[in-house]
């Protein structure tokens, strides 16, 4: 009698193998698991993420896994970030005994929480909508960024971060990602396309970083970001100029003057001097040079800002 071989016994990933797990789980939506179960935008995000043999793929918030077992047959490792123990069960269990069993790393934890990254080339998630902000600057404000990253966001949020200058959703979060990437709408996902259905439809985004990475400080940046869209229609002479933010201004100016005396060993803090009035008037020496006194954030793109960044750093004013 023949042997039988190996291959013959190896069991099969089955993609469509959530079925009975999406029907049978009890889904914690406060932790915002909204599973993907239409496999046709499953493979749609995969393929956008324009994966390679050699990529380490970080996964966020895999669920029951039907991103993750496209993902594998792709990628040479995909490390899966799960705070769920069930949801990483359930995951374990639907590759287990598969050629992608071994392929498989999952990661139990708050992605958020993480102190220190894993090395992995693309990140792919069905994003929860309460942390999407923060896992888009997570991966932003990296040392060495991912190649790629493709998320599903909240429609409206998927909107802020794409929008451009001038239109009514462009703000702080728009500039900022458009700052470090580049930043596309690919596709608009159907509530009924989850279970169980969130209350707002989704997108998907493909953010890729820009290489090489501009040469500026990220903290430095938002801080400047953080004045400018605090209130995005008013014009930057009346945000600069406001009482409390010239108060801020003014702190940072006498830190920046006590770090220059650290760095020089010279007393470089005058405390005879009248630092309210010395920020006031480099507030409006920033303003008439650049000619932004009567611009309005909502307007100004990233090479608005940085010229605005420059100059406030020539008067030494900073923000981080």
């Amino acid at each position: 009698m023949a042997k039988a071989s190996k291959k013959q016994f190896t069991k099969k990933p089955d993609p469509a193998g959530a079925d009975r797990i999406n029907k049978v789980f009890k889904f914690n939506t406060d932790l915002g698991q909204h599973i993907l179960k239409n496999p046709l935008i499953a493979q749609g995000i995969v393929d956008k993420a324009e994966i390679r043999p050699s990529d380490v793929v970080l996964e966020i918030g895999p669920g029951t896994g039907n991103l993750t077992v496209r993902i594998l047959e792709q990628a040479r490792k995909v490390i899966a970030s799960e705070v769920d123990p069930k949801m990483a069960a359930e995951l374990t269990k639907r590759v287990q005994g598969t050629p992608l069993e071994k392929k498989l790393e999952i990661v139990m934890g708050d992605f958020m929480k993480m102190e220190k990254l894993p090395h992995f080339d693309v990140c792919i998630s069905n994003t929860p909508y309460q942390i999407s902000s923060g896992i888009v600057f997570k991966l932003l404000s990296m040392p060495k960024p991912p190649r790629m990253a493709v998320l599903m966001f909240q429609r409206e949020f998927a909107m802020n971060l794409t929008a451009k200058p001038g239109d009514s959703l462009y703000n702080r979060l728009s500039a900022n990602a458009q700052m470090w990437a580049n930043v596309k709408h690919v596709m608009k996902v159907g509530k009924n396309n989850f279970r169980p259905p969130p209350k707002v439809e989704s997108s998907v985004v493909k953010i890729e970083p820009k290489n090489p990475r501009p040469d500026i400080d990220y903290n430095e940046w938002d801080g400047l970001l953080r004045f400018c869209f605090n209130r995005k229609n008013k014009t930057l002479n009346a945000i600069f100029k406001n009482s409390k933010t010239l108060e801020i201004l003014e702190t940072n100016y006498k830190a920046f003057l006590a770090y220059l005396s650290e760095q020089r060993g010279e007393m470089m803090v005058d405390n005879a001097a009248d630092y309210a009035k010395i920020v006031k008037e480099k507030v409006e020496q920033v303003m008439n040079e650049t000619g932004y006194g009567d611009k309005r954030a909502a307007k100004l793109n990233q090479n608005d800002f940085l010229k605005l960044l420059l100059a406030f750093h020539q008067t030494g004013i900073h923000f981080a």
